[in-house]
């Protein structure tokens, strides 16, 4: 039995090595002090937890004190997707913006103004009220969650705090149209 178990972990091991996989580890980034500014507290509390437990950055409360600057603002909207036939709004789409910016503390764009957008479908029914709003809280959730784990990717692209003029890190606008396929 101990045998099989064992087998069945080295194929295991190897079927993930095999196809890619590779855990987070560690991040580098450029910054070593960071200071958030304009973020909700949830997204800040996430965010901090993420890039001190995940690197050697530290978050700092002041600007002063900071290597780079990461400014933060947030958005939340909601539009009745389908309506039933009394008229009434029987599916949501929700949706959540997260626009960031990173300078550094001498005023360098390292990632100019760029946003992250998400949106989730949820059905309604007026039966379920409470229940409903619950759920789109969690959805709400889960989409700051997303949101927050996409910036400290988009963070770590940032590899000096004095770029030269041209390898700035580009900002990232949603639902930009897609280029023309080559011919």
């Amino acid at each position: 039995m101990i045998r099989r178990s064992f087998l069945a972990l080295v194929c295991g091991t190897a079927v993930l090595a095999a196809c890619g996989f590779q855990l987070r580890g560690q991040q580098n980034y450029a910054f070593k002090r960071l200071a958030i500014v304009g973020a909700p507290p949830i997204v800040a509390a996430r965010l901090t937890r993420m890039i001190e437990g995940g690197s050697d950055t530290v978050v700092v409360e002041s600007p002063s004190n900071a290597d780079a600057i990461l400014t933060l603002g947030e958005g939340r909207g909601q539009r009745v997707l389908t309506l039933n036939l009394a008229g009434a709004a029987q599916e949501y789409e929700l949706t959540y913006s997260l626009s960031y910016s990173l300078a550094s503390a001498d005023g360098t764009s390292l990632i100019p103004t760029s946003s992250i957008a998400l949106n989730r479908a949820m059905t309604y029914n007026t039966q379920f009220a409470t229940a409903k709003a619950q759920e789109a809280e969690l959805l709400y959730t889960d989409m700051e969650n997303d949101a927050v784990d996409q910036l400290t990717r988009r963070l770590a692209t940032v590899h000096s705090l004095h770029p030269a003029s041209g390898p700035q890190t580009p900002g990232i606008v949603p639902r930009a149209p897609l280029p023309p396929p080559p011919l």
